[in-house]
């Protein structure tokens, strides 16, 4: 779509309409890389790869006789790939489609790759600027942040020289980010025994969608509701009530995402089908008006399955007790905000998110992604998890986990980006800490000494694809970034 480089600012947007065009998700970022390497070798700019696939290109100071410090431009080149189910959207091959309503740019079905594809195309603008005096910079691409942050896990001490450093994926207009939330996952497997389908069973698929899901740390205080958490609920009711079989079940894509849709296929008497109907229509109902204000387009089907459409065996079912521990485990499970920061107000401190569930290899599988700023508040919503899949009967596995970032008040770079900001904006800027992950906090660990803040344009609900980002306000951080870049310089 062409009018996506027709918007202000245009040397920045003219890159994120390229980057609409390259499938760049999670581990697949190889061809957004190119085209970076592309635009850095146009201007003739030296750059590196490390083998965990990170880039760093090198720009030299714009002033002759400038002796600023280097500073580091930080921004990752992947994207969660989200899409509603209806939607015909191939990630690895497709590109996104945008559309405009208002100040906002949207995708067409699926996520928009604003989060972080903005920060990509600043860096790609400043890049190629020759009007922008700035002191000299290291321009950094991560790989993998959102599958766990492992591009920056996997920077070496000695891949980069400067000492402080912009991350750009923050999203939120008017506020500068000095903190965010450590975090660490766990997968639970729950082994399934089967039994044959009663006679003249009839197979049902039951799905529950239309929830707004969304970032499972910048937006879990939100308390949208969780399409695993919630179709497990209805489903263990309506068990007590009528005992049909459980034949599978599945819900969630992504780690960092909070399930929009679930579904379960079951076997019931042909009979008892307007009975199970009418025990999910009042279930749904019930959770319907507890959501309403934030997912008030929550809907549930029921259909028949043909053979051909049955997604797991359709010559067995669970048997009853594993039916209880599935139903159970999902039930049980936390989900959403575990606690409130005693010390910053409004942050959320600890959370979790029941994340993905699926059916495989005769096992559910389950994971969970966990956050906090206190690492002994994650330890213990670990072990908690933990405790209620081995009351379960299920395996265990604690993912290795990436840092917090504690908050610098007395940061210099704080204290430049908050003149500059009342300068231009005519306000200072709320410092910060969110309860997402941000890979600072990685990079601190590599980088002893290394000064930080996170700044960038108003992007909701990313990770899903209600993802829009404000056009407006991707002007705005443009201009309050060559500002501090200028600033800094001096």
């Amino acid at each position: 779509m062409t009018f996506v480089s027709d918007l202000e600012p245009r040397e920045l947007w003219k890159h994120f309409d390229q980057i609409l065009t390259i499938p760049h998700g999670s581990k697949n970022e190889e061809a957004a890389a190119q085209y970076v390497i592309e635009v850095a070798t146009r201007n003739g700019l030296s750059f590196r790869r490390d083998p965990t696939g990170n880039l760093v290109v090198a720009k030299p100071s714009a002033k002759e006789n400038g002796s600023a410090a280097t500073t580091i431009l930080q921004s990752h080149l992947d994207m969660v790939n989200e899409k509603n189910a209806d939607v015909e959207h191939d990630f690895t091959r497709d590109p996104i489609s945008p559309r405009r309503e208002e100040d906002y740019l949207y995708a067409t079905g699926t996520t928009l790759g604003s989060d972080n594809g903005i920060g990509v195309a600043s860096t790609l603008a400043v890049m190629e600027s020759s009007s922008i005096q700035h002191g000299p910079m290291e321009l950094l691409f991560t790989v993998d942040e959102e599958t766990g942050l492992t591009g920056a896990a996997g920077l070496q001490p000695d891949f980069l020289k400067g000492r402080r450093l912009l991350n750009l994926d923050s999203e939120e207009e008017g506020a500068v980010y000095i903190g965010c939330a450590g975090g660490a996952g766990t997968n639970l497997q729950l082994a399934l025994s089967y039994t044959k389908p009663r006679a003249k069973s009839l197979p049902l698929e039951i799905q529950l969608a239309g929830l707004r899901g969304g970032h499972s740390g910048a937006e879990i205080h939100l308390q949208r509701g969780n399409a695993i958490k919630l179709l497990g609920r209805m489903l263990s009711n309506a068990r007590k009530r009528y005992p049909f079989q459980l034949a599978g079940f599945q819900g969630g894509n992504m780690h960092n995402a909070i399930p929009r849709e679930a579904f379960a296929q079951v076997y019931i008497a042909s009979q008892k089908r307007d009975l199970l109907e009418e025990i999910l229509g009042d279930q749904l109902a019930a959770i319907q008006e507890e959501f309403r204000s934030v997912d008030p387009d929550m809907r549930l089907s029921m259909n028949d399955l043909a053979p051909s459409e049955q997604v797991f065996d359709s010559e067995r079912v669970f048997d009853r007790e594993t039916s209880t521990k599935v139903l159970h485990l999902l039930n049980a499970l936390p989900h959403g905000v575990i606690s409130m920061s005693y010390d910053i107000p409004d942050l959320v401190e600890t959370s979790s998110n029941l994340a993905t569930a699926k059916v495989e290899d005769d096992r559910l599988k389950v994971h969970l992604s966990n956050r906090s700023s206190v690492a002994s508040a994650l330890d213990a919503i670990q072990s908690r998890i933990a405790a209620i899949g081995e009351l379960a009967g299920a395996e265990v596995e604690e993912l290795e986990g990436y840092p917090g970032w504690k908050p610098n008040l007395d940061s210099p770079l704080l204290k430049t980006v908050e003149e500059v900001h009342a300068r231009i904006m005519g306000s200072k800027p709320e410092a910060k800490a969110i309860h997402a992950g941000l890979e600072c906090g990685i990079i601190g660990e590599h980088y002893a000494g290394m000064d930080m803040v996170s700044i960038g344009p108003l992007i909701e609900f990313p990770h899903s694809p209600d993802e829009r980002v404000q056009i407006s306000s991707v002007g705005s951080f443009y201009g309050l970034l060559t500002a501090i870049l200028e600033e800094l310089a001096e």
